[in-house]
């Protein structure tokens, strides 16, 4: 899940570590859309070597999307997950290897959230679904007109949790997938892919990072690998970081706030379910052509770039006249510790640090001024120096009390400016708004104006009820009766739920209040704050927490039963003592079994996932766990205002329970139960060009059952053990497709064989430190970079791929005007310049007005040559001759822009277009009509013996 509000906070303060990806769009013809070659250079002007996929941030999407119709069935959803992955491999273009990581089994601190998360999704999916027929028969009764209601069973994305049939298919439709792109793709062709499905224990992104750091610590490891990893989580840049390598790049989903979303009562935009009123759906189009078209937006994708986040944070964090050596890399793992304060997967934030009103800003400030008393850093490899951090947490400490106060100032002053706010809508909103034939239209209507019918009664009608308005008015203290005498009891008081105010929880604890600590303890944990002893149980659970969380960001998980285990946080006043807690783990702990978790996390709703003995012990009242899970629990709002931010107050799991009421129905399991209940681990695949296939082809006709060492210098450095599959992908056998509507693959040539990460004793350190032999990458940020963000007034907009010295080509007059004639008139095309207008046309005697809904395409460069704006561009005849013919101009909305670099040298730029990609001709006579250039490939005027054409 990661951190709330952290990624907001981290690109409003250092923005250019976002750039937005350039993506290369495939070609249509005749309905049919052309693949991409994914073997030409990256369009972004850089080359990565690993891609990693953190695939459950794949797969939500893809199954329940937000921003667009779901999908009808299990095989429709597969499908969406295969086109997300061409789509990320598009634009990324890995060159030695691609890693689909899928949550395994998670820890037992991770286990608790997804706990909450899960039993919160399915009590908030039964309230939405009672809310929405409530509605629906209401709106009914009145005659209100609705679609009838679709007979459809509701996806329950719980399914989403390895053990279920769901994601064992998953993993058989993954395989096929990779088998089919290796048969197919040139992209492909080297690439060394490894599939660590659901059955292999652990997250997702830390398999991936457990797999970094034991490639590290190889000796055949290249130290300068360009690594890049997908997932939304925010959690990634921290993990990211604390693999010190010195390229290493997130693409993640450029997050657009406030997407329209149809009402799922009437399908319509514009309102939510509980605004609906049943109401007659407008004609979309003149002929109703557009009614089943959704206003849906591609989604955009954005890389950030953890070597410039470093130089921000070399810049911030670099002190002087220290009393020991400086080492950006151990200040590097200070940060990212103090970031686990502000919130994490595994423990609750601290009440007083808040990431909103700058709590990482804060402990940098601290941090940077209590280092000269500390005599080094707070961390080494992820082991932490408990008494280093005390003296940092007691100065938070000491400023909590006006934190609280200050907190409750911004929160009343916030209040009053909104209250403001909405008097002032109330004042400034008109009076009187004339309705029926003269009610106003919207400019975009695309239905053609109705004729006015009896315009005298109408006017009328509108004369008397505003008259009725402005009587009413006159008197606001005076009272009605029923039948529109003024009472004479004179004003009756206002309602409650007639006031600006919106109705708030109670808060009990009063941080801002004297007695706040006393308030909390007694609140959240039912103890008097004068128990100093379960005080110091609480602290030292937490700072256990803080060991274990850093400990599986660098070493990988310490324990696996480990959790924290109360609902709350304690005070940062509460740290003191903390420097002789013990922060070690028991060694040996073994992760759950997939079942086992189901049973940990599921709510009852959601036992039709598990074996029927199985669900029973969710449901029956006799069961020696049924208070695990119950029907109904309370959330604490804990100062928030929305039920999203609130704290699931559920019991805790206890292990012992589990397992002892498990054994009596563990011989319940069929053979095909107990295969999704065993822990598995990854397969690699490689294509038939690649140098490991004749090698594990040879194991497989060996028949040698024994793990062999994988040979580095066949497959870019990377080692491990190889073991022969028993399902595995082989060359010359057909891989049946588990999709019907996708093709069986008969003439396969990849081959698929298990794969183990090299393994090390179980006390050994993986050094947090930058590899011999690495480059640093050049500086991107320039001294005007350092003071440019968000908050100085000018809009800030990420750069375009890599390359920041590429010059954005750009429309010019005539361009827009042949635009103008050739877009249709009633609805734009879907994308930037849909119903674009010419540049400099406001203002413009000689310009066409705007249609309805248009808007002024703003200028695209900025050192384009002043000219009036009915002026196109310089006749060719009046150019100067130019060798470079049938090259094609560029168009701005390819976003493939020319540039010299060493991944897109100029000669890319030739009869075969941007990046030499082969073009049909009629391609580039297409181009040549949209934008005019000096390699248009349109004849010469006649000579006319005006002009002379030598």
């Amino acid at each position: 899940m990661g951190v709330p509000a952290f990624f907001r906070w981290l690109s409003r303060k250092y923005p250019s570590i976002i750039v937005n990806c350039v993506e290369e769009k495939a070609k249509e013809c005749n309905g049919v859309k052309a693949s991409i070659d994914t073997s030409k250079p990256n369009p972004n002007e850089v080359e990565f070597d690993n891609l990693y996929l953190d695939m459950n941030g794949i797969i939500h999407p893809c199954t329940h999307p937000e921003d667009k119709p779901a999908p009808k069935n299990e095989d429709e959803m597969m499908v969406a997950i295969f086109e997300y992955i061409d789509r990320i491999f598009n634009i990324v273009r890995p060159r030695r290897l691609l890693y689909m990581a899928i949550d395994g089994v998670a820890p037992r601190a991770k286990m608790n959230q997804q706990r909450s998360r899960r039993f919160r999704a399915s009590k908030e999916g039964m309230e939405a679904a009672e809310e929405k027929q409530k509605i629906r028969q209401e709106i009914l009764a009145k005659g209100g007109i609705l679609p009838p209601e679709e007979v459809k069973e509701r996806f329950d994305s719980n399914c989403i949790t390895p053990g279920t049939e769901f994601m064992d298919n998953l993993a058989k439709c993954l395989r096929y997938y990779i088998a089919d792109r290796l048969n197919s793709d040139p992209g492909w062709k080297n690439l060394t892919v490894i599939l660590s499905d659901a059955s292999a224990p652990g997250e997702g992104e830390h398999k991936i990072m457990d797999y970094i750091r034991r490639q590290r610590a190889q000796p055949n490891h290249d130290p300068n690998t360009h690594h890049c990893l997908c997932g939304a989580d925010a959690d990634l840049i921290m993990l990211g970081l604390a693999t010190h390598e010195p390229n290493f790049t997130i693409i993640r989903e450029e997050f657009k706030p406030n997407k329209p979303k149809p009402c799922s009562l009437c399908n319509q935009m514009g309102h939510e379910v509980k605004d609906c009123q049943g109401l007659p759906r407008e004609k979309q189009g003149k002929h109703d052509q557009f009614a089943d078209s959704l206003p849906t937006s591609e989604q955009e994708f954005i890389f950030i770039r953890l070597c410039v986040l470093r130089e921000y944070l070399e810049r911030e964090l670099t002190m002087a006249s220290l009393p020991f050596t400086f080492d950006f890399e151990r200040s590097i793992d200070d940060w990212v510790f103090m970031c686990f304060f502000v919130g994490n997967d595994f423990l609750p934030h601290l009440p007083s640090l808040e990431i909103r009103e700058g709590a990482i800003d804060r402990l940098v400030n601290i941090y940077k001024n209590v280092v000269h008393k500390t005599g080094g850093y707070l961390t080494e490899s992820g082991f932490v120096n408990l008494q280093r951090v005390q003296m940092i947490m007691l100065a938070v400490g000491e400023v909590e009390d006006s934190i609280f106060k200050k907190r409750k100032d911004d929160d009343d002053n916030f209040k009053r400016r909104q209250k403001e706010k909405r008097k002032r809508m109330k004042r400034d909103h008109p009076s009187f708004i004339p309705g029926g034939q003269f009610s106003p239209q919207a400019l975009g209507n695309r239905s053609s104006p109705q004729a006015i019918s009896n315009p005298r009664q109408t006017a009328f009608e509108m004369r008397m009820h505003d008259r009725q308005n402005s009587t009413t008015s006159s008197s606001p203290n005076t009272s009605l009766t029923s039948d529109g005498t003024p009472s004479p009891a004179g004003g009756i008081k206002r309602k409650a739920e007639d006031s600006d105010s919106e109705p708030e929880p109670e808060d009990n604890i009063r941080l801002w209040e004297a007695g706040w600590k006393q308030r909390y303890y007694k609140n959240k944990f039912d103890v008097d704050a004068s128990d100093e002893k379960f005080r110091r149980k609480v602290v030292q659970s937490y700072v256990e927490g803080l060991c274990w969380v850093l400990r599986y960001y660098y070493q990988g998980c310490a324990s696996w039963n480990w959790y924290y285990p109360f609902h709350y946080a304690p005070f940062a006043s509460d740290f003191d003592g903390i420097a002789d807690m013990p922060s070690d783990f028991e060694k040996g702990s073994k992760p759950f079994k997939p079942l086992e978790q189901l049973m940990g996390v599921f709510p009852a709703a959601s036992g039709n996932f598990l074996p029927p003995t199985w669900r029973k012990l969710m449901t029956d009242p006799e069961s020696s766990i049924i208070d695990f899970y119950p029907e109904d629990f309370a959330i604490d709002l804990n100062g928030k205002k929305y039920a999203w931010q609130g704290v699931a107050l559920l019991p805790f799991v206890d292990e012992r329970r589990l397992r002892a009421a498990l054994e009596e129905v563990y011989p319940d399991l069929t053979p095909e139960e107990n295969r999704r209940n065993s822990l598995g681990g990854d397969v690699i695949f490689v294509g038939k060009h690649h140098p490991l296939c004749d090698f594990i082809v040879e194991l497989y006709k060996s028949k040698n059952e024994e793990p062999v060492d994988m040979p580095p210098e066949l497959c870019h450095g990377i080692q491990g053990k190889l073991t022969l599959n028993e399902n595995a992908v082989l060359p010359d056998q057909t891989v049946e497709s588990p999709v019907p509507m996708l093709r069986d693959l008969t003439q396969n040539s990849a081959v698929s064989i298990s794969f183990k990460d090299p393994q090390f004793d179980e006390d050994f350190v993986f050094k947090a430190i930058v590899l011999p032999g690495a480059k640093k990458p050049p500086p991107v940020l320039k001294p005007g970079d350092w003071e440019k963000n968000s908050s100085d007034g000018r809009p800030w907009r990420p750069q375009l791929g890599f390359n920041r010295d590429r010059k954005p080509v750009h429309l010019d007059q005539s361009a827009f005007r042949t635009l103008g004639h050739s877009i249709p008139r009633e609805r734009g095309m879907p994308g930037m310049y849909a119903n674009a207008v010419p540049l400099g046309a406001y203002g413009n005697p000689y310009s066409r007005p705007l249609l309805s809904g248009q808007q002024q395409i703003p200028k695209l460069l900025s050192n384009l040559r002043p000219q009036d704006s009915w002026r196109g561009p310089t006749p060719l005849f009046q150019q100067s001759p130019q060798r470079s013919a049938g090259a094609a101009p560029l168009l701005a909305w390819n976003r493939m822009l020319p540039s010299q670099s060493q991944y897109q040298p100029s000669q890319y730029q030739g009869l075969g277009g941007p990046m030499g990609y082969p073009q049909r001709p009629e391609d580039r006579m297409d181009r040549g009509r949209q934008a005019y250039g000096p390699g248009r490939p349109y004849p010469l005027p006649p000579p006319s013996g005006r002009y002379s054409w030598n």
